[in-house]
């Protein structure tokens, strides 16, 4: 905000007692703020981290982690394509009334990092929560393969007028889900053999008759279908070969369950 703009906000208004004026530019036009309205936003404004300054914090917190000393303000603008270093010096000075600085003057390389607080946190971890999962949708896009018919193990069937695609992200949607190798045959007559994938989504409970990965005593890791019977759980195979496992209920924790099954050949 320039200092007209900022000494215009500063004003009240006499027919308003409970608005402020806020000017902005140089024909100062006029808009009316609640007085809880405008003090609230002033405080958004302080707190704010733009898209650049996470950026240049987020550079300088990689460059510590890596090498174990802070970086220069010229190894900062070589890192983030800044030519001058007084942008450079006006996103440290930035980050620095923000607290997410410290510099020492009386030394070189004397950019420490600090942790966000309170409500800053909170917008932080939430903006790199965003960013996660629009780049995990990307990257679901990316994967993306033309669906161009339907086959059948009989007669030929009718080829797609209308190509559509499938993604990994019709499978897993919004959930969150990671990926295991399965070894061994227990549920091989559920079509899940040695060498699969099988995609999991990550949750503590599951219904009986789901497909489950279950810690078991702490110490072992299965792939079985959950039954809950009673105090007890049994975790059953798909092989007539190999009996259930029965263990109280107690023991057992559910790490997810699966969504979806991959294979290579």
């Amino acid at each position: 905000m320039s200092e007209r703009g900022t000494a215009c906000a500063a004003q009240r208004s006499g027919s308003h007692p409970r608005f402020v004026r806020y000017f902005q530019g140089t024909n100062c036009s006029l808009l009316l703020f609640p007085l809880d309205f405008a003090f609230y936003s002033l405080i958004l404004v302080v707190m704010a981290l733009t898209k650049r300054q996470r950026q240049v914090y987020d550079y300088i917190a990689e460059f510590v982690q890596k090498n174990g000393y802070s970086p220069s303000f010229e190894e900062i603008g070589d890192g983030m394509g800044l030519n001058s270093l007084a942008t450079v010096h006006k996103h440290i000075t930035n980050l620095e009334k923000k607290g997410l600085l410290r510099r020492d003057y009386n030394r070189s390389r004397s950019l420490d990092i600090l942790a966000p607080k309170g409500k800053l946190k909170q917008a932080m971890q939430a903006a790199a929560s965003a960013a996660h999962l629009s780049a995990a949708k990307a990257a679901a896009a990316s994967l993306a393969l033309p669906l161009v018919g339907r086959i059948a193990a009989g007669k030929p069937v009718e080829t797609l007028e209308n190509q559509e695609t499938i993604s990994l992200h019709d499978v897993t949607r919004s959930r969150d889900v990671f990926v295991l190798e399965v070894r061994g045959d227990s549920m091989q007559e559920e079509h899940i053999v040695d060498g699969d994938y099988v995609l999991v989504e990550k949750i503590k409970t599951a219904r009986n008759g789901e497909i489950v990965v279950a810690l078991v005593h702490n110490s072992e890791t299965t792939l079985k279908r959950f039954y809950r019977e009673g105090n007890r759980v049994r975790l059953q195979p798909a092989n007539a070969q190999m009996q259930p496992i029965m263990v109280p209920a107690d023991a057992v924790q559910i790490q997810g369950r699966v969504v979806g099954v991959l294979r290579k050949y």
